[in-house]
């Protein structure tokens, strides 16, 4: 099977500064200021041509850092990630200029993914169309609402055809109609034999959308596997989870942090 996506080893590593003093010091003196925060620690999958990928994990488990980073958006601090075709993120705001009008927008995004001026004017009107802002396409981005931001960029980024779409929480925004469009949409990509990547907090549309799961819990992988086995699992988790006080979430995640750490060694 043809691989899509191969991620190796990724690390992605901030700092965390007590305020602008700090960050200066860390830039002009040779002492270490700030601490190190790792968003993704030491990440491995891969994805087959047709794969459809779930990412799922609580707040903070690396899901938007590692779909960002497979998009090309955020570079990794070490590993690698071999893309084999034209990535396409779709998130809320995603590449997105306030100051520029809907129709503007869609001119930029599309010149940087390579088509020429008539391909666009060819593509624009079925842009607009779906992403229904017929009366707002000539108004700034700036001044449209999260739903609308979305629904422009899932428009532009399922009409310019990639060979992989990575949706990021686009569909949690905006009304209940575009969102099953756009499920319909992404179905059609899936029967074409697409790859994507689709993070989101709705099971539901996971379980109904997704083949393969990956789990990411604190920057770590936690499952991946086939959505019957990693969801029922995921799922008893969060139920724990919602239960827990927040001391008893601090000790469930210095338990996890020390057991992956301790698999990553073995």
């Amino acid at each position: 099977m043809e691989k899509s996506i191969i991620v190796k080893n990724i690390t992605k590593k901030y700092k965390l500064y007590n305020g602008t003093k700090e960050r200066l010091l860390d830039l002009i003196t040779p002492k270490d200021y700030g601490e190190d925060f790792y968003a993704l620690k030491d990440v491995n999958f891969e994805a087959d041509k047709g794969d459809v990928v779930g990412f799922i994990g609580i707040n903070g488990s690396g899901k938007s850092t590692l779909s960002n980073i497979v998009a090309g958006i955020v570079p990794e601090t070490s590993g690698s990630v071999q893309v084999n075709g034209q990535a396409s993120l779709i998130a809320v705001a995603s590449g997105l200029k306030g100051d520029l009008t809907g129709r503007d927008n869609i001119e930029l995004k599309c010149l940087m993914l390579g088509l020429n001026k008539k391909e666009i004017k060819e593509l624009e009107p079925e842009i607009i169309e779906f992403s229904e802002l017929e009366k707002f396409i000539d108004q700034p981005v700036k001044s449209y609402s999260s739903g609308m931001k979305s629904r422009l960029g899932f428009a532009i980024s399922v009409n310019v055809d990639p060979d992989i779409l990575i949706i990021d929480e686009a569909l949690s925004v905006g009304d209940k109609a575009f969102s099953e469009k756009s499920l319909d949409k992404m179905m059609e990509f899936k029967e074409m034999g697409k790859t994507m990547i689709f993070v989101s907090h709705s099971i539901g549309q996971m379980k109904k959308f997704c083949e393969k799961i990956l789990w990411l819990e604190y920057g770590m992988v936690k499952e991946y596997g086939p959505v019957e086995e990693v969801m029922p699992k995921y799922e008893a988790f969060l139920k724990d989870f919602k239960k827990m006080s927040r001391k008893q979430r601090l000790r469930y995640k210095r338990r996890a942090l020390k057991s992956q750490n301790q698999k990553q060694m073995s």
